[in-house]
């Protein structure tokens, strides 16, 4: 089992920046992806970063703003979001997979999830 904790959801106004954490033991043997729910909304894909750091994908709606790292001798992995939007305001979400192979964009090709770190971006 892997307990994935976020952190460093607050709240900014739109321009305002964030950058949020998602920490656990063993961190590093597993591909992060970050995900968002906001009320009443399914949740949904954000962005995502390879075990080792070497590769990054991004929804549509953050390229450009949102950068996805990982720091593994800390196991932790980041996700700095810029310029944000009143419209990200969401519950964020940190999940891993063990595999490589299979889409990244998937909520449902992870396998654990941390509980959630609210992101309010005001006007």
């Amino acid at each position: 089992q892997v307990q994935l904790v976020e952190s460093g959801g607050g709240l900014v106004q739109a321009g305002g920046s964030l950058r949020l954490s998602c920490a656990a033991p063993g961190l590093d043997s597993y591909h992060t992806g970050w995900f968002r729910q906001a009320p009443g909304k399914e949740r949904e894909f954000v962005a995502a970063v390879s075990r080792y750091g070497g590769s990054t994908y991004y929804a549509d709606f953050v390229k450009g703003r949102f950068t996805a790292s990982r720091d593994n001798p800390k196991n932790e992995v980041y996700l700095q979001m810029n310029s944000l939007k009143p419209e990200d305001t969401a519950v964020y979400y940190c999940a891993v997979r063990r595999l490589y192979s299979g889409s990244f964009y998937s909520a449902n090709e992870y396998d654990h999830w941390g509980q959630g770190t609210q992101v309010t971006v005001s006007s």
